[in-house]
């Protein structure tokens, strides 16, 4: 299991919920959304179990499939 740390929010990226982006006349989906397993000491915003959505392409995958890590800057909304 990994422990965020400072402004890091590590996410379990969300299947369901992808953005749809054409770029160049071709459509890219992208995973943008998902729970938060761990946050770093700094984080204020969000809290484990929150279902967030963050900017796309800010996030960088962990070696565990389906894991992310984010700043807390990224973070765009949070889900009630």
């Amino acid at each position: 299991m990994y422990k965020a740390i400072k402004d890091r929010i590590i996410i379990k990226l969300d299947e369901s919920v992808k953005s749809n982006l054409i770029i160049a006349n071709s459509e890219l989906y992208e995973k943008n959304s998902g729970v938060v397993l761990s946050i770093g000491n700094d984080v204020k915003c969000v809290n484990v179990g929150d279902h967030i959505i963050f900017h796309l392409f800010d996030e960088i995958a962990l070696s565990e499939e389906g894991l992310a890590v984010v700043r807390e800057k990224s973070v765009l909304a949070r889900l009630e």
